[in-house]
């Protein structure tokens, strides 16, 4: 029975197709809500639960699973999450059960993507398929964004708690656009994952673009790519998101650098300023942070009357609430942390949520997993530039991104991103890994 499902696993291709509409498109409505928490179980969970049941029937090879590296680092974390989890409901009594334990198995649910990631390319015409859908994906988030900034589409979000319940909210003057995600952090890191490769796309040589959209003409396919990366551009500046820009174009210089094209930068950064200067949210959030940090945010020593206090608001909350809270979990219990969801919903920096709460086991037991995914696409960088060569180009350099992020967000716990950051890596493992086999 079944070594006869294993004859479809062709149709998992399919499976992250659905994937990757439904989670990064669809608003996060809550589906089931669960007692004592705001996070909710939502339909896009049950496609990424479905989806992962088919690849263990047709796609898992348990004797090859086990003799990977990487594999056993991801299953040493889940195991380590755990036993912090247990540890802060029986012994430093920061965790509530059901919500510790579902805590852990959205980090199982994210980080399991990426086996299936591996498993999604077969051949090289399936990566050139998933380029096309997260191209798409970023055309229809543009159009939904638009709606919200000019027509009163509805907002989804669950940056607190209250609209974690599916409140429809509606955009306004100075607020951050968010489009499709749930939140302008998440939407702006998503396009950082893929900027780089779009760049890279853009501007490579005509061969390269028809191997990637064959029988279309080649002016059409350099228009798609244009009109992708303004659309891309105006979402990622309207999101307001300060460091995300930062990162964005640190990793896409990177990229051309990594691939040759250097001569293309002065183009991006000239780009990036041009947007950024029309985004006033923008503009106005960074000279913000260059008053207050010009001023020292220091009152005068000698005033006749009190001063209002001059500050950038989420720095302070990180530097005085919220990194605090992760530093004290962590010198609570440094070898498993409090657990999961013990440090409440928000640290604003994922190497601090993750000391705090599974402590310095669980942080190396990641990175031990983290850094075999970067060692292995190291040692095994393709040289011949090709659609798939670029691809993994851009996603690498897309990665110097995102950790840069994680300082200032917790990314790996917003399932929109994290969803999506790990099938991409999924996808670059995969070819990497089958390079001098079948991608060519």
């Amino acid at each position: 029975m079944l070594a006869r499902l294993k004859q479809y696993n062709h149709l998992l291709k399919y499976g992250v197709a659905a994937i990757i509409l439904s989670v990064l498109l669809y608003p996060k409505f809550p589906f089931l809500r669960i007692p004592g928490i705001s996070v909710s179980i939502r339909l896009e969970d049950l496609v990424v639960f479905g989806v992962f049941l088919f690849w263990l029937i047709t796609s898992l090879n348990v004797k090859t699973f086990f003799k990977d590296k990487i594999n056993l680092a991801i299953l040493l974390f889940f195991g380590v999450g755990l036993v912090s989890v247990l540890a802060g409901i029986f012994l430093t009594d920061t965790v509530e059960p059901h919500i510790g334990l579902l805590h852990w198995g959205r980090r199982v649910e994210y980080l399991s993507i990426f086996f299936i990631g591996i498993s999604a390319v077969k051949k090289k015409e399936d990566l050139y398929f998933y380029l096309k859908l997260l191209l798409i994906v970023v055309v229809l988030a543009f159009f939904y964004g638009l709606g919200q900034r000019y027509f009163k589409i509805p907002i989804i979000t669950t940056q607190n708690q209250e609209y974690a319940r599916g409140i429809a909210l509606r955009w306004r003057e100075g607020a951050h656009l968010v489009s499709t995600f749930a939140g302008h952090y998440d939407l702006a890191s998503f396009l950082i994952l893929l900027f780089p490769a779009i760049y890279l796309f853009l501007f490579s040589k005509t061969d390269t673009l028809r191997k990637l959209i064959p029988k279309t003409n080649i002016i059409i396919i350099r228009t798609i790519l244009v009109s992708v990366t303004l659309m891309a551009l105006w979402l990622l500046t309207q999101s307001a998101s300060r460091i995300s820009l930062v990162s964005y174009l640190g990793s896409s210089v990177l990229a051309l650098i990594l691939a040759g094209k250097k001569k293309f930068i002065p183009v991006i950064v000239l780009l990036s300023f041009v947007f950024a200067s029309l985004s006033m949210n923008l503009v106005d959030r960074y000279l913000n942070f260059v008053d207050v940090y010009a001023a020292g945010e220091e009152l005068p020593l000698e005033t006749i009357a009190p001063e209002p206090v001059v500050e950038d608001r989420s720095t302070s909350i990180r530097l005085n609430v919220e990194w605090p809270r992760a530093i004290r979990a962590l010198t609570k219990n440094p070898i498993t942390g409090t657990g999961y969801s013990s440090i409440t919903l928000a640290t604003d920096n994922d190497y601090l949520r993750m000391l705090g709460e599974t402590g310095l086991l669980g942080f190396g037991s990641f990175w031990l997993a983290f850094g075999l995914i970067i060692l292995t696409i190291i040692k095994k960088f393709p040289k011949a530039e090709g659609p798939e060569t670029l691809f993994i180009i851009g996603v690498f350099s897309a990665i110097s991104g995102v950790l840069l992020n994680m300082v200032f967000i917790d990314l790996l716990e917003a399932s929109k991103f994290a969803i999506a950051f790990w099938l991409i890596l999924g996808f670059v493992v995969g070819l990497v890994k089958d390079y001098d086999k079948e991608i060519s």
